[in-house]
């Protein structure tokens, strides 16, 4: 709502049309209402302001008069593009000589921020990982399960558990014992917006500045961001066919562990039993927490499903992470964590302090499906067509680049590594932007390990599938083998 100050600070009664005309001069100079951005309609605003429409018609006027505006017999006005367009040019010339002053958390955020990109448009086929097809959503389902959340009539609106309703918590220990093995009470389950504030709460809670936490090399680099953001120090393990090389843990002292022992990210390997025991002694002996992030545990498909470490004995130092934006749609932003009972409350306090909790509706409808079956259907079709997606990228993968290609992390997931032994990394950036240039979108192992540009000696990328159809797949192949060609 508009207001104006007198020169003491105090506010103006009622606005005159002088007052209205410089506030929403401002306003538009500002970019507040952005390109060809509507302003209310005179009737609207005079209600809002509580004056007559006449001075606001005389405002308005004002405004057109000297160009900030267009107008046009029954239509709201419309801010010029060209002032528009100077507002911009003023707003990116100035620049502030103060730097901002921050906490020790801002200043480590600042010197090594994880970055955003807009993943780019009109690419034929992107293989980033991550991504999932809107036609593998469940549109009917999800929809019917949201309806009747909205049309359950809530006893009260007020906040409610931080760590999730109790329908959902239910739901989810009933899905966690028949699909994952895993054991644990409700009061465990503590409702996230996503794997990563789940990480983002643990990092709080169990480390400090200057303590060392175990990380995969390479490795899920929003996990390492999360940890080292309190100012604890990476501690690298490098991984294997058989994921983390837990050998290596001999002596070592951390506050915890992050893993990916089902389907370790990038690499692919499945931690066999033997390391899986020898993971959960460490932690034993050096007093530390392990984190399991069980990120894709749904698809499998060449091989017989481990327990995760949770459902293992003696595992009362394991926090097992879990979420829906490998199943149903990053967008919901649905995780959830396992915590040992004595975390419990401690968790709850910081998931109260973070944003109350996770948003009512979506929860309900998530337990709604888990409930009724739908949720289990859908990840069976949704498994069925992942498969068949790699299926494809494997067979495309083959057929053009042959023993060219060393392919691995095939049994789950929905990602495999490509190694291009003869391709030297330092032609990595030659061939993304040769690629680029061809429609394709590939992305590199190289930027998963601890340290810049760290990574063997010859090309390897990561390649999602989920969100390609098979046409798309074959054809970014092809497109990617020309890409390479050009490289030889």
């Amino acid at each position: 709502m508009l207001q104006m100050k007198t020169n003491s600070g105090r506010r103006t009664g009622r606005m005159g049309a002088r007052q209205i005309y410089e506030a929403l001069r401002d306003q538009i100079m500002a970019l507040v209402y952005g390109t060809d951005g509507l302003l209310p309609s005179s009737r609207a605003l005079a209600g809002e302001l509580g004056v007559a429409r006449s001075t606001v018609t005389v405002a308005y006027e004002q405004l057109a008069a000297e160009g900030f505006i267009e107008t046009r017999h029954g239509a709201r006005p419309r801010v010029a593009r060209a002032v528009v367009a100077r507002g911009r040019t003023r707003a990116t010339s100035r620049t502030s000589a103060r730097k901002a002053r921050l906490s020790a958390f801002g200043e480590r955020l600042r010197h090594g921020p994880p970055r955003w990109t807009e993943p780019p448009r009109g690419l034929i086929a992107n293989f980033r990982y991550g991504e999932l097809a809107p036609s593998d959503f469940p549109v009917l389902a999800w929809k019917k399960a949201v309806t009747a959340a909205m049309a359950r009539k809530p006893e009260r609106l007020a906040y409610d558990d931080p760590c999730g309703s109790l329908r959902l918590r239910t739901a989810l220990q009933a899905y966690l014992w028949r699909s994952r093995s895993i054991r644990c009470d409700t009061d465990q389950i503590v409702v996230v917006n996503g794997s990563q504030q789940g990480l983002d709460i643990c990092a709080r809670l169990l480390l400090d500045a200057g303590d060392r936490f175990l990380m995969e090399d390479p490795g899920y680099q929003m996990a390492r961001h999360s940890f080292a953001a309190t100012g604890a120090e990476t501690v690298p393990i490098p991984v294997d066919a058989e994921g983390l090389r837990t050998e290596r843990l001999d002596g070592i002292e951390a506050r915890l562990a992050y893993v990916t022992p089902s389907h370790q990210y990038p690499l692919g390997g499945v931690m066999p039993i033997g390391r899986r025991h020898q993971l959960l002694a460490w932690a034993r002996q050096a007093d530390a927490y392990v984190i399991e992030d069980d990120y894709d545990s749904e698809y499998r498909y060449d091989t017989k499903p481990i327990p995760p470490l949770h459902a293992l004995e003696a595992s009362d130092n394991v926090i097992y992470l879990g979420t829906v934006s490998k199943t149903l749609s990053p967008t919901l932003r649905i995780g959830y964590l396992v915590v040992p009972t004595e975390l419990r409350s401690l968790f709850a306090a910081a998931k109260q302090i973070m944003d109350r909790h996770t948003p009512l509706i979506e929860q309900d409808a998530l337990a709604s499906m888990l409930e009724s079956g739908a949720y289990d259907s859908h990840i069976r079709r949704a498994r069925r067509r992942n498969a068949e997606r790699q299926q494809a990228l494997l067979e495309a993968l083959r057929r053009r680049f042959g023993d060219r290609v060393r392919i691995e992390g095939t049994a789950a997931g929905l990602h495999i590594v490509a190694w291009f032994d003869d391709l030297p990394q330092k032609r990595e950036d030659a061939l993304i932007e040769a690629a680029r240039a061809r429609g394709v979108g590939i992305h590199p192992v190289s930027a998963l390990f601890v340290g810049p540009r760290r990574t063997r000696k010859t090309v390897g990328l990561v390649m999602g599938y989920s969100a390609l159809d098979v046409t798309q797949i074959e054809r970014g192949c092809r497109l990617l083998a020309q890409a390479v060609a050009e490289l030889d």
